[in-house]
């Protein structure tokens, strides 16, 4: 593979739009352009039919309605609508919320947010594969608790959370129950009514779809969950969220859905296959690699790894021509440890050394070969230059060492 050439690993990131995606919606820029809220005439009806097919095709790929599906801007303002939303109608019930310390941070800020109004917010901590106890969980819910918001996949480790699980503890004990499935939707089994999901959160642009574009599942029957919109205007989408929809967007996340599921798990056992190739070819050509997260009941794109002894924002710089990310591109701003490894007990110094790899559709052997070599490459030069590294080499144990200064 020549070195110039550009891997792209970082699909949990976002994804590039399936060219059978951006054939379906190129037709709803132009030629069927109607706002689906203008009821008068021919052109609003054509945009509104193709939204109400997009809505059924997706309500009944989660096991659901179309009725049940409301379109966003985004998994970030599905998750607000369904926080904010449920914790403003269902006041007279309580005010306790519970939530888990490794969820996004568009969990995480709203939950917050209503802790500043004076909303408690319980936060379950993980163990050291990511996983919640769920006996805690049940515990945990009172008979004040109005929300349990958990996610299905985690977008820096890969974790999956037993959902179905968790849906039935909350529907023993009288609470609805939203997951944050961005990373999940079209690529792991999700039926709402099995797994007594009330609410659910995701994303075009992580399925090969466009971005700008996401949903909300609002349940219906058993129980009907009530949301208060917290954006006024028009009272599009039930009430639930005002604003023209973008037709376009809504018509080709409905075909990347499609598209992800007709092959769902054929394209599963690829990219399970792939990130094994990538995580066995790391591991032999290196010592001192951590995977994080659980190695057995997790994202099949997703591989978390830690190398000792170097910095991950050094290794990024080092490794020319591949896109991957240390910490999620999120907070890949920020010059702190990833919290998601924080709360799974990562020594800061380990969570620092961590590289995110994800991959998708359009990732070869050949690109997962040469992004190993590189990876392993850079890591061998940067230790080399490290005398911790050395230290550790020559048997001493760095944790007793007594650094001079003041």
């Amino acid at each position: 593979m020549k070195p110039s050439l550009q891997v792209y690993l970082d699909y949990q990131a976002t994804t590039p739009v399936d060219p059978r995606v951006l054939e379906a919606m190129l037709p709803w820029f132009s030629q069927s352009f109607g706002n689906a809220a203008s009821r008068n005439h021919a052109f609003g009806w054509e945009a509104e039919k193709g939204v109400e097919e997009a809505r059924k095709s997706m309500g009944a790929a989660i096991g659901g309605s179309g009725r049940e599906i409301v379109f966003t801007s985004g998994a970030t303002e599905s998750n607000n609508i369904a926080i904010l939303g449920v914790a403003k109608m269902y006041v007279p019930k309580g005010k306790h919320l519970i939530t888990c310390s490794t969820e996004h941070k568009a969990v995480l800020d709203p939950m917050h947010a209503l802790e500043q109004d004076g909303w408690e917010v319980t936060v379950l901590g993980v163990n050291e594969k990511g996983h919640i106890d769920l006996e805690e969980l049940r515990a945990a819910i009172r008979e004040d608790t109005v929300l349990v918001s958990i996610m299905h996949g985690n977008n820096e480790i890969g974790t999956l959370h037993p959902i179905g699980a968790i849906g039935a503890i909350c529907r023993e004990k009288g609470t609805l129950f939203h997951t944050d499935a961005t990373q999940t939707l079209g690529k792991e089994a999700i039926d709402v009514q099995a797994m007594n999901i009330d609410l659910l959160s995701a994303s075009a642009h992580k399925i090969y779809g466009p971005k700008g574009v996401g949903m909300l599942y609002v349940r219906r029957r058993n129980p009907r969950v009530r949301i208060a919109a917290i954006m006024h205007g028009g009272g599009h989408e039930r009430g639930m969220r005002s604003g023209t929809l973008n037709v376009p967007g809504v018509i080709g996340f409905a075909k990347a859905l499609e598209l992800c599921l007709a092959n769902r798990e054929a394209d599963q056992q690829r990219l399970a296959a792939l990130r094994d190739r990538l995580q066995q070819r790391l591991s032999a050509g290196l010592t001192h690699v951590h995977i994080n997260g659980d190695p057995d009941n997790r994202l099949a794109c997703s591989l978390n790894i830690s190398f000792e002894f170097v910095e991950g924002e050094s290794m990024l710089m080092g490794m020319h021509g591949i896109a991957v990310s240390s910490g999620s591109a999120c907070t890949s701003a920020s010059l702190e440890p990833s919290y998601v490894l924080r709360a799974l007990g990562i020594g800061d110094e380990l969570a620092h050394s961590s590289i995110r790899f994800s991959l998708g559709r359009f990732t070869t052997a050949e690109e997962v070969d040469h992004a190993a070599d590189l990876t392993i490459a850079t890591v061998l030069k940067l230790r080399a230059m490290s005398p911790l590294y050395e230290m550790a080499m020559e048997g001493i144990d760095l944790s007793t060492v007594k650094w001079g200064g003041h």
